[in-house]
């Protein structure tokens, strides 16, 4: 996200892509089909349109301002961005569970943890009851979809009244709940099925290795990129790849991780498989 690098930028998209799909799968392809590439294809198309900046003048716009070479690399760069940080947060969404949140942030910041994880939990846990309650609604005849456009519309709105007393309730319940368990008093513990191990100590000292190996990276202008007046950036040099191939490394470490852990639980599946019994 801060990195606006050219090959950073196509680095950190295609590993953000690689990994939702091994994540969602089709979902995924689908997702950057229908969604992604549009939103890209805009937001390249708008920066030109509005910015004029940059020394190589291509053609003119009907209105008179010069369109720029500059201006078209800029919209691609920030277009890509955009594209990988929506991949990347929806990367997240599927792995970081609000379970595991609490267990990360729930002894330090217990009730903005809770909080928190109520929020990441909403969006899904609606869109769900949101469906259940479409469904009911069209099974008796009262659904956005039946009768006229003031009958739509009032359908509309009972189903909207609907979702809000079911998440205003929703919410009183998991309060009072988590009262009632003692939730954030202190010396409080909770049952978890996490823990904190070897790899995780390798994982953490490798990320913490990789993010001040590219601090300093960054300090020393080894990603240094401009658009304006003209696109130049760091010469190619030893340093300059060697930190590219350490972010390389940094954004693909999800995949290898899972990769990793899939083909040991592959193994230890294949050696707890029950032999099946002989005839004596």
């Amino acid at each position: 996200m801060f990195l606006m690098h050219p090959v950073s930028l196509a680095i950190s998209l295609a590993s953000a892509l690689v990994y939702a799909v091994y994540l969602n799968g089709r979902r995924a392809v689908r997702f950057s089909l229908l969604y992604m590439l549009p939103m890209m294809v805009v937001a390249a198309l708008v920066n030109p349109a509005f910015n004029h900046e940059g020394a190589t003048i291509l053609t003119y716009l009907p209105s008179g301002n010069p369109l720029t070479l500059e201006s078209i690399l800029y919209g691609a760069a920030a277009a890509a961005m955009l594209a990988a940080v929506v991949t990347w947060f929806s990367c997240y969404t599927a792995v970081m569970t609000s379970d595991k949140f609490v267990y990360l942030f729930g002894r330090v910041i217990p009730a903005l943890s809770l909080v928190l994880s109520m929020t990441l939990r909403f969006v899904p846990k609606f869109q769900a009851q949101l469906q259940v309650v479409s469904e009911a609604q069209r099974c008796i005849g009262r659904d956005v979809s039946n009768g006229g456009v003031l009958r739509r519309l009032r359908n509309a709105i009972t189903i909207l009244s609907i979702m809000v007393t079911w998440s205003l309730e929703s919410a009183i319940e998991t309060a009072d709940s988590m009262k009632g368990r003692g939730y954030g008093l202190p010396g409080r513990t909770a049952f978890s099925i996490y823990r904190f191990d070897s790899r995780d100590q390798s994982a953490l000292s490798w990320l913490l290795y990789c993010g001040f190996f590219l601090c300093c990276g960054a300090a020393a202008k080894g990603f240094y990129w401009r658009y304006y007046p003209t696109a130049r950036g760091v010469p190619l040099t030893p340093m300059t790849v060697c930190l590219q191939a350490v972010y390389l490394a940094l954004c693909l470490m999800p995949v290898i991780l899972n990769i990793r852990a899939d083909r040991e639980w592959g193994v230890l599946r294949k050696e707890n498989e029950v032999q099946p019994c002989t005839k004596q």
